[in-house]
C-alpha cells in the first residue's frame, strides 16, 4: 500500500487513509471505484506519511490514535474522519468543525454484543463463574460446602437486586431488557432523555446521579464520554454506592477514577468489578493501579466483538465514507456528529464574507486594489478544493463535487475580483488576457465581454470613490 501512496494512478482520486491500522480487506471494495484507499498503521501522527497529511481527504481509524487541534492541523486537505466506532473521544470533534472536517461515527453497531457482554460480566460478578473457574484451574479442590464457600463468597442471589443504568441509549436499553428477565429491578440516570421512555419499558427512572448509586446493588456505565463526567466514579461518588455493591463497565474507561476504585476494592467497600476498558489502552495488567485488586474481570476491549458486528462495522464506516465522496457534505452523511458546528462555521464563513463584500463595493473600482488577482493562471489557496495549488491540480472539482469547500457558493468578492481583473486587462489593452479565479468554483462570467460588462456596472453603480476622488480611463486613481 505505501508503493500506491506515490502511484500517479491516485492523481485523479481522492485519498482516503486509514490512520492506525493496516487491514483494509473490508473497506477496500466499498470504496475502490470512487477513491485510493492507503492504511498508514500509526500510533500518532508523527507517525503519519507526509504524502497522507498533505492529500488525504478522508481518514478511517479505530480508537488507539488521538487526534487533538494540533494534530488535525498537520492535514492539509482532510474534509472527513470516520471513527470505526461509536465513540469520539479520540477526537477534538470542535476543533475539526473549525478547520472544516465532518466527524463521524458508527453509532448502532454491536449493540447485542455488548450488552450481551455486560450481561455476561454481571452474572459472572452475582454467580463467581469467573473465580470458580480459576480455582479449579489452578488446582483447588472443592469438595463441599465448606471449601465453596471459601470460593465463591460473596455470592448474592440476583432476583430482587436493583442493576443501575448509567445512562439509557441503545445499549442501556438493550442491557435492561436483558436484566429483566434474569429478575433484576432495573432503574436508570439519563438527563437527556425526555419523560415516558421508563413507562414504555416496564423500567424506573431516578433524577440524580446520587439517587441512583444509592439505589443500586449493581452499577453498570453505558453513557458517552465528555469534559462533563470524566472520572464519574471518583472518590466522591464512590462514597455514595451502597457499601458491597458491583461496578461493570463496557462504555469508556475514563468514566472512572481508577486509583480511587482501586482503593475502594481492596478495602471491600465496591464488592467486585468487571472492565472491559481502561483509562490507557491497550490495556497493561503492569502499569495498573488496578493490578493488585484481586476481585476484579478485565477483558481487552472486546465487548463489541462478533465476526459478524465487526465486519458490519467495518461496512458501515466505509459506506459513511462513500457517501462523503460521492455526496455533499455534511448532508449527505447519515452520522456526522459535529454537523451543527459544521453549519454555524459555514455560516460565520458566509457573513465575513457577505460584509468583506460590502466594504469592498462601497469603494467602487477600488476592489481591483483591494484584490488583484495574479498574473497567469492560478489556483486560488482559499478557494481551492483541497486546500492548495497542487491538491487542487491533482483532484479536479469535477471528479467529486461534494468534497467542494464547506462554503462553495460564489461571493460577492468573488464577483469583483473578477471584474477588477477583466477591467483592469482590458484597460491595459490585452486581446485575450486570463483572469484567476478560485479552482474550487465554477466560473463567474464566460467571456471577457461579460467580465467588462460587470466591471463597467460595479463602476456605475459607484461613481465615485469614497474619497471623492474620481478614475481615469487608465484604470488609475487620482
Amino acid at each position: 500500500m505505501s508503493k500506491s501512496l506515490n502511484s500517479n494512478s491516485m492523481t485523479h482520486r481522492p485519498l482516503v487513509a486509514l490512520l492506525d491500522g493496516r487491514d483494509c480487506s473490508v473497506e477496500m471494495p466499498i470504496l475502490k471505484d470512487v477513491a485510493t484507499v492507503a492504511f498508514c498503521d500509526a500510533n500518532s501522527t508523527s507517525e503519519i506519511h507526509e504524502k497522507v497529511l498533505n492529500e488525504a481527504v478522508g481518514a478511517l481509524m479505530w480508537h488507539t490514535i488521538q487526534l487533538n487541534r494540533d494534530d488535525l492541523a498537520k492535514f492539509k486537505s482532510l474534509r472527513i474522519i470516520v471513527r470505526i466506532g461509536s465513540g469520539v473521544d479520540n477526537i477534538d470533534v470542535k476543533s475539526a468543525a473549525e478547520l472544516g472536517i465532518a466527524v463521524c461515527n458508527v453509532p448502532g453497531f454491536g449493540i447485542e454484543e455488548v450488552a450481551d457482554t455486560t450481561l455476561c460480566l454481571i452474572l459472572n460478578l452475582y454467580r463467581r463463574t469467573y473465580w470458580l473457574a480459576n480455582a479449579l484451574r489452578e488446582g483447588k479442590k472443592v469438595p463441599g460446602p465448606e471449601q465453596l464457600r471459601e470460593v465463591a463468597t460473596p455470592c448474592p442471589r440476583i432476583r430482587g437486586d436493583t442493576l443501575g443504568l448509567v445512562g439509557f441509549g441503545r445499549i442501556g436499553t438493550a442491557v435492561a431488557l436483558r436484566a429483566q428477565a434474569f429478575g433484576f429491578r432495573v432503574t436508570f440516570y439519563d438527563p437527556y432523555l425526555p419523560d415516558g421512555i421508563e413507562k414504555s419499558l416496564g423500567v424506573e427512572r431516578v433524577y440524580s446521579m446520587q439517587d441512583l448509586l444509592f439505589q443500586s446493588d449493581c452499577i453498570s456505565l453505558h453513557c458517552s464520554l465528555n469534559e462533563h463526567n470524566r472520572h464519574l466514579i471518583n472518590e466522591h461518588t464512590i462514597r455514595l454506592m451502597r457499601p458491597g455493591a458491583f461496578l461493570v463497565n463496557t462504555a469508556r474507561g475514563a468514566l472512572i477514577d481508577e486509583q480511587a476504585v482501586a482503593k475502594a476494592l481492596k478495602d471491600e467497600r465496591i464488592r467486585a468489578a468487571a472492565f472491559d476498558v481502561f483509562e490507557s489502552e491497550p490495556f497493561s495488567m503492569a502499569n495498573s493501579p488496578l493490578k493488585d485488586c484481586k476481585n476484579v474481570i478485565f477483558t481487552p476491549h472486546s465487548a463489541f466483538y462478533s465476526d459478524s458486528s465487526i465486519r458490519e462495522l467495518r461496512e458501515h464506516a466505509a459506506t459513511e465514507m462513500r457517501r462523503a465522496i460521492v455526496g455533499k457534505l455534511p448532508d449527505a452523511l447519515r452520522s456526522c456528529v459535529n454537523a451543527d458546528l459544521l453549519q454555524q462555521q459555514q455560516q460565520q464563513q458566509q457573513q465575513s464574507s457577505h460584509q468583506l463584500a460590502a466594504v469592498t463595493a462601497s469603494s467602487g473600482n477600488h476592489a481591483r486594489s483591494v484584490y488583484p488577482p495574479p498574473p497567469g493562471l492560478h489556483a486560488n489557496p482559499g478557494g481551492s478544493l483541497l486546500n492548495g495549488p497542487a491538491a487542487a491540480a491533482a483532484y479536479p472539482f469535477s471528479s467529486i463535487p461534494s468534497l467542494a469547500p464547506v462554503s462553495a457558493s460564489i461571493s460577492e468578492r468573488d464577483v469583483l475580483a473578477a471584474a477588477a481583473a477583466a477591467a483592469a486587462a482590458a484597460a491595459s489593452g490585452a486581446s485575450n488576457p486570463i483572469v484567476s479565479l478560485p479552482m474550487s468554483l465554477p466560473s463567474v462570467m464566460s467571456s471577457i465581454s461579460q467580465q467588462a460588462a460587470a466591471a463597467a456596472a460595479a463602476a456605475a453603480a459607484q461613481p465615485t470613490m469614497s474619497d471623492g476622488h474620481g478614475a481615469t480611463n487608465d484604470g488609475t486613481n487620482h
